[in-house]
């Protein structure tokens, strides 16, 4: 399939055909309604390369441990215990340490909400640990920044969509929804990564893709030759 690229009435048409079969996400999901904000630091690394549900059962191990902030999470020396269910503890802790570090440093949200998003990205990139996507997810949840997540949801769908091809870039295919998404709308970007995630789970599966039951089809390069085979011939 030939790469089409994407226009600005086009990826608001997607997000808003996204929206209308899915509605609000209201993401990003947290237990913790005293440090929010923080938590989303902690769950952006603790999800990496585990289902949800895992880092999920990690935050609380730790809120059970004491308050979730970054001063307690440095103190922890049982950490990689607390975030066992999370996958490679040991890896992880070190990560999670890591960024803890950085953010008591640099005075937390206070300190680190002056920098622009490009400073904070570059910043987030030279932690342990710290790749695009778990950079990006910090920038748009933590911080509200207007950022596209191109995660594996992302990468499956705008393949099949005909928005990307060849081999996967993060950084190529995140400038090029940025690129004719909103500056300045970090909402926007919130509520696509979060209608992405829930229509790759929902219709655009990794095998067998529900296509005809897709709100997308006549405009998905995957979904109009997948259904144009399923017709009889004339």
């Amino acid at each position: 399939m030939a790469e089409k690229q994407p226009t600005t009435p086009a990826l608001r048409a997607f997000h808003d055909g996204l929206a209308a079969a899915y509605g609000p996400q209201r993401w990003w999901p947290v237990q913790d309604t005293d440090n929010p904000r923080f938590e989303i630091l902690v769950g952006a690394v603790l999800t990496q390369h585990t289902a949800w549900t895992n880092a999920e059962i990690a935050i609380g191990q730790l809120r059970e441990a004491g308050p979730l902030t970054a001063e307690t999470v440095l103190a922890h020396e049982d950490l990689p215990a607390l975030i066992r269910r999370a996958g490679p503890h040991n890896i992880k802790a070190r990560r999670l340490r890591s960024l803890c570090e950085w953010f008591v440093g640099q005075g937390g949200f206070d300190g680190l909400q002056t920098r622009d998003s490009a400073t904070l990205r570059r910043e987030l990139l030279a932690l342990h640990g710290i790749g695009h996507e778990t950079a990006d997810v910090i920038l748009l949840y933590a911080f509200q920044r207007p950022a596209f997540v191109a995660d594996a949801y992302a990468f499956r769908i705008l393949e099949r969509y005909g928005w990307t091809s060849g081999a996967r870039n993060y950084e190529r295919l995140r400038r090029s929804i940025e690129a004719v998404g909103p500056a300045d709308d970090a909402a926007f970007y919130d509520e696509l990564h979060a209608l992405i995630v829930a229509h790759a789970k929902q219709r655009c599966h990794k095998r067998n893709p529900d296509c005809v039951r897709c709100v997308l089809n006549d405009r998905c390069d995957h979904g109009r030759a997948t259904i144009a085979a399923t017709e009889p011939a004339v």
